[in-house]
C-alpha cells in the first residue's frame, strides 16, 4: 500500500496568545485569505520546521484545537488553530514555534486524523496537559451533536490547565477539572472508571504514563481494545537496555550506526535519506520500511500480530533492532 502525503499550505501567522507560562496558541490564516481544507476532531497538520544549521529541515506534527461547536470544522475553516508547549528537552521544534510572532509564514501539511471519533452515544474524554488539543476538538464536537460526555481534563497544576474558560463556555459541567497538587482533585483513575460503563468508548491524550495507566485499568475491568481510543503526545523515548546497531541501505550498500538513545528514523534523517514519517510514536503507519534481513525488536501499536511475526516490515521512528544489524529496504 502507498501512503501519499498531505498537499503543503503557505500559511501566515494571524496570532500568538500565551494561554499559561510554557504554552502558546497560535492562529493559522491563508496567505491570500483563502478558506482552508477541512478537518476532523483528532486531526493534525505537519510543520516544517527549519533546521538550525542550514541542513535538512524537519517536520513536527500538531493536533488542531477547536472549542467553538458551532464551527463545522469538515466544511473548511478560515483558520487552523493550535496549542503548542514548550519542549526545552526536544528537537527544536517548540522551541523555533516558541519565537515566532504574528505575521511570520509557515509551510505545513494539510491536515491528516490518525485519532478520529467515532461520536458514539456516550463517550468518556480524558487529557493530560497538552493533550487537551484533540480532545477538546472532540468535545466541540459532541457538544455540536447533542451527544453525552464528560470531559476529564488533568494537570500538575490547575495554571497549567490551557483553553479553561473556553472549554467551561460549551462543556458546562460535562468539564471535571483535576490537579495533581491537590488531593481533592487528582485524577483518579480508578474511580473514574468504577464510575463508568465497561466498553464506553474512551478517548484518551497525554502523556505516555497516563495513557498507559488508562489503557491498563480499562483492561483489567474488561474494556475491549477497539473502545480504547489514544494519542500520544510525546516522541519516543530510549528505554533501558538499549544497544547500539548497524543498519545498512539495501539500495547502495551504505551502513549506519545507530546509537543507543537515537531512533532509526533520527539516524536516516541525519544522513540525508528522505523518509516519510509523521507520530514518532508508532501509530500512524507513515514511517513502514521493508525489512530485508536481520531481527526487529518492534514496538509500535501499528502492525498486526501477523505482521510483527512476519518479521518483514519494521516502524522506524520507534522500533530497533535484537540483531547487529538490519537490512533496510532503503
Amino acid at each position: 500500500m502507498t501512503t501519499m502525503l498531505a498537499p503543503t499550505l503557505k500559511l501566515r501567522v494571524a496570532s500568538v496568545d500565551a494561554p499559561t507560562s510554557l504554552i502558546k496558541s497560535f492562529t493559522l490564516e491563508a496567505e491570500d485569505g483563502a478558506l482552508l481544507p477541512g478537518y476532523e476532531p483528532g486531526a493534525h497538520i505537519r510543520v516544517e520546521i527549519p533546521a538550525a544549521d542550514g541542513g535538512m529541515a524537519q517536520w513536527r506534527s500538531y493536533s488542531l484545537i477547536n472549542t467553538d461547536p458551532q464551527i463545522n470544522t469538515r466544511a473548511g475553516v478560515r483558520a487552523y488553530r493550535l496549542g503548542i508547549r514548550r519542549e526545552d528537552e526536544g528537537r527544536g521544534g517548540s522551541r523555533f514555534m516558541h519565537t515566532l510572532q504574528a505575521g511570520a509564514t509557515l509551510t505545513v501539511r494539510a491536515p491528516v486524523n490518525h485519532f478520529p471519533l467515532a461520536a458514539p452515544p456516550s463517550v468518556i474524554l480524558i487529557a493530560g496537559g497538552i493533550g487537551i488539543t484533540p480532545i477538546a476538538a472532540m468535545a466541540a464536537e459532541l457538544s455540536a451533536l447533542k451527544r453525552d460526555y464528560t470531559l476529564h481534563f488533568s494537570g500538575r497544576t490547575r495554571d497549567a490547565l490551557p483553553f479553561v474558560e473556553a472549554l467551561r463556555a460549551f462543556a458546562g459541567e460535562r468539564l471535571v477539572l483535576h490537579a495533581d497538587d491537590n488531593s481533592a482533585t487528582r485524577l483518579s483513575i480508578d474511580a473514574l472508571l468504577d464510575g463508568a460503563h465497561v466498553n464506553q468508548p474512551i478517548y484518551v491524550c497525554g502523556p505516555a504514563g497516563m495513557i498507559d495507566a488508562v489503557l491498563a485499568a480499562a483492561r483489567q475491568r474488561g474494556w475491549h481494545g477497539c473502545d480504547l481510543h489514544y494519542e500520544l503526545f510525546s516522541e519516543a523515548a530510549p528505554q533501558e537496555g538499549d544497544t547500539t546497531f548497524e543498519i545498512e541501505l539495501k539500495s547502495s550498500g551504505k551502513v549506519l550506526t545507530v546509537p543507543a538513545d537515537t531512533s532509526v528514523l533520527d539516524t536516516l534523517l541525519d544522513n540525508g535519506v528522505d523518509v516519510m514519517y509523521d507520530c514518532r510514536a508508532g501509530y500512524c503507519g507513515l514511517c513502514s520500511t521493508q525489512v530485508c534481513g536481520g531481527e526487529i525488536d518492534h514496538r509500535d501499536t501499528y502492525l498486526s500480530d501477523v505482521d510483527r511475526a512476519a518479521g518483514k516490515v519494521m516502524q522506524v521512528c520507534i522500533s530497533r533492532s535484537k540483531s547487529e544489524r538490519l537490512v533496510l529496504n532503503l
